[in-house]
């Protein structure tokens, strides 16, 4: 009797390259049906490739990119490592600037917009598709060298707030945020400033797919003691994925490895106040600071 074979799970570095070379192949103007001709290859397969269903064999990355015109050393040895690491689920980015993915290596915006669910916990500051423009700038300016141009400035801005649009539309994403309440009175601008960012909160919190809890300062030891995370809820076949950041790189973990991001979250959310509790204090607080 032959062995069942297992299924592929659908890793973020399969999904991540099957988007990458399907823009490659878009931005070319070529078909799938024109490129599976060219390479005598099944067109059902060329397209279960690029959505993560099958990984990507570095063979066939190196014939794509060959026929793409990706002739880019850098470029080329970032995708062909991407098909050689489909199947691994987590990573250090230990030098965002120097790892042969390069600060491209999965992003925000793109989990963000595929995902049914983002999740957080937030231990310092207010996440930043709950920030308004001016806190947004303010962390921005704190984060960024002192060298950093206005343009670049501006530019960083615009797209946290772009990020945001998630939010709203036909099919909103949902949200789900844990937020310290240490994190809310941090003064991070003027009170004006503050006490707009918190009225904004109570208004996102009325939108009925968004959730947002405060962790009360009161609290002793809790779950989320390790820092700040994010939970990207992925639709059927796709795992889940959890993030954290640190000084020292980026952490990213799917599947089985992401439980306990996710246990640690419901932890969090037993013991925070809820939504109603949640949304008093921060109407009180913006009223503080009024």
């Amino acid at each position: 009797m032959a062995a069942k074979k297992e299924a592929f799970v659908r890793t973020l570095r399969a999904q991540w390259l099957g988007q990458q070379m399907r823009e490659l192949r878009e931005r070319r103007g070529l078909t799938l049906k024109y490129v599976a001709q060219y390479l005598e290859r099944d067109f059902s397969s060329l397209a279960r490739y690029e959505r993560a269903e099958w990984p990507f064999r570095r063979d066939l990355v190196v014939e794509l990119l060959d026929l793409y015109g990706v002739y880019d050393e850098r470029e080329r040895d970032r995708l062909i490592q991407l098909a050689q690491d489909a199947w691994r689920i987590d990573r250090w980015d230990n030098d965002l600037g120097g790892t042969i993915y390069d600060t491209s290596f999965i992003d925000f915006p793109w989990l963000e917009s595929r995902a049914e669910q983002v999740c957080t916990y937030a231990s310092l500051l207010i996440p930043g598709l709950l920030q308004t423009r001016d806190y947004a700038e303010a962390v921005i300016r704190n984060a960024e060298p002192s060298s950093t141009s206005e343009v670049q400035i501006r530019k960083w801005v615009q797209l946290r707030m772009d990020r945001q649009r998630l939010l709203d539309g036909p099919s909103p994403t949902r949200l789900a945020v844990i937020v310290e309440e240490t994190a809310l009175r941090r003064p991070v601008m003027t009170r004006g400033v503050m006490a707009a960012q918190l009225a904004h909160l109570v208004r996102s919190a009325r939108k009925p797919t968004v959730e947002i809890r405060v962790l009360p300062a009161t609290l002793g030891l809790h779950a989320g003691l390790d820092g700040t995370f994010w939970l990207f809820k992925m639709p059927p076949p796709y795992t889940d994925v959890a993030h954290a950041e640190t000084l020292g790189g980026r952490l990213f973990v799917e599947s089985d490895k992401a439980l306990r991001y996710v246990r640690a979250y419901d932890r969090l959310r037993e013991a925070a106040l809820s939504a109603s509790e949640s949304a008093k204090l921060l109407s009180a607080m913006a009223e503080e600071l009024s």
